[in-house]
C-alpha cells in the first residue's frame, strides 16, 4: 500500500506497473474500496500503464475527514491533487471513476478551465454514472448502505446482504475478499470500512438527498474538454437511456459502451469486457 497526498489528508493506494509508463488513476464508488479495481489495475499494468487504485477519502485505508465534511468539493479537490502527482513525460493521467469516483472526476475536470483540464486528465472514463442519476437506483443503493451501518454478526451475513443487493451475480463460495472491505470492531460485529458521516450529505441529486445537485453535474459535463467515455451497465438502474441521451447532448463526441449483463458494478460483473473497452479507449485518447 502507498500513501498519497490528497487535499489536506492522506489517501491510500495500490499501484501497479512501471512508474515511467503513462499513468491511470482508478477511483471506486461510494462505500467501496480500492480493492474493487484490483483486476482492472493489473490489466492496465499488463497493457503498459502505471495504474493507481485509490481509496477515496473516508473509505478503506484513506484518512477520514476530521470535520466529517464529505461534499463534492472535497472529493474533487482530491482528484486534482492526485492527478498532479501522476503527471508523467507522457502527459497527465487517464482518470477512471465508478459512481462516486466518476462524479468526483467529472466535477474536478469539468469545472476546471480548459488549460487546467489539459494538465489534469488525458481522458475521462465515467463508469455507470452520468449527470442524470435515476432515483430508484440511487435509493436502492442508499438502502443497502444504510442497512450496513448496523454492522453484521458474521461475514456470511454481509455476503448475504451483498447477494440480495446484486441478485444477478452468483454468491461467492470464498468470502475472503469481503474481509478487505469490512472491519471487526470492539462489539464483535463486522462493519463496512468507510466513515458513515459521508452519507449524511444533503446537497442533492435531482433535488433529492445525495452527493451533488443535478444542475451542477450538467454544467460540469458541458465544460468537459478532454476525451470522455461512458461505460454503462446493460442492466443498470442508475444510468438510463435518458441519462445517456442527456450526456450526449452535453458532451459532443462522448463515446458510450454498453456492457451486457452488467449492473451498476460494471467492472465486477464483466471484468474482462470492461478492461478491454477502457484500455482501448485510453490508448485511442493517447493518439489524439
Amino acid at each position: 500500500m502507498k500513501r498519497l497526498a490528497g487535499a489536506g489528508l492522506q489517501l491510500a493506494a495500490d499501484v501497479y506497473g512501471n512508474p515511467g509508463d503513462p499513468a491511470v488513476i482508478l477511483l471506486h464508488g461510494g462505500g467501496q474500496t480500492r480493492h474493487s479495481w484490483g483486476k482492472a489495475a493489473a490489466a492496465f499494468a499488463d497493457a503498459g500503464y502505471y495504474a493507481a487504485s485509490v481509496d477515496l477519502r473516508g473509505h478503506g485505508d484513506s484518512d477520514w475527514t476530521p470535520d466529517g465534511e464529505y461534499g463534492m468539493d472535497q472529493f474533487a479537490s482530491d482528484v486534482r491533487a492526485l492527478a498532479d502527482q501522476f503527471r508523467t513525460p507522457y502527459g497527465p493521467p487517464a482518470l477512471v471513476g465508478a459512481s462516486l469516483g466518476g462524479l468526483s472526476i467529472l466535477v474536478a475536470v469539468g469545472e476546471s478551465a480548459p488549460e487546467r483540464q489539459a494538465e489534469l486528465a488525458r481522458c475521462v472514463v465515467l463508469v455507470d454514472i452520468a449527470p442524470r442519476v435515476e432515483i430508484h437506483g440511487r435509493d436502492r443503493i442508499r438502502a443497502f448502505m444504510v442497512g450496513g451501518l448496523r454492522g453484521f454478526d458474521t461475514i456470511e451475513q454481509a455476503a448475504d446482504s451483498v447477494s440480495e443487493f446484486i441478485p444477478h451475480r452468483p454468491r461467492p463460495n470464498d468470502l475472503s475478499g469481503l474481509r478487505k472491505n469490512l472491519r471487526q470492531r470492539g462489539d464483535g460485529r463486522w462493519y463496512w470500512h468507510w466513515d458513515p458521516r459521508w452519507m449524511s450529505n444533503q446537497t442533492g441529486v435531482d433535488g433529492q438527498p445525495g452527493i451533488v445537485a443535478h444542475e451542477r453535474l450538467r454544467a460540469a459535463a458541458a465544460g468537459l474538454r478532454v476525451p470522455t467515455l461512458l461505460v454503462r451497465g446493460g442492466i443498470s438502474d442508475i444510468v438510463s437511456e435518458e441519462s445517456v441521451r442527456e450526456l450526449r447532448d452535453l458532451v459532443p463526441g462522448v463515446q458510450v459502451v454498453d456492457i451486457a449483463s452488467a449492473g451498476h458494478m460494471v467492472a465486477g460483473d464483466r471484468n474482462d469486457v470492461f478492461n478491454d473497452a477502457v484500455i482501448a479507449f485510453v490508448r485511442q485518447a493517447a493518439d489524439r
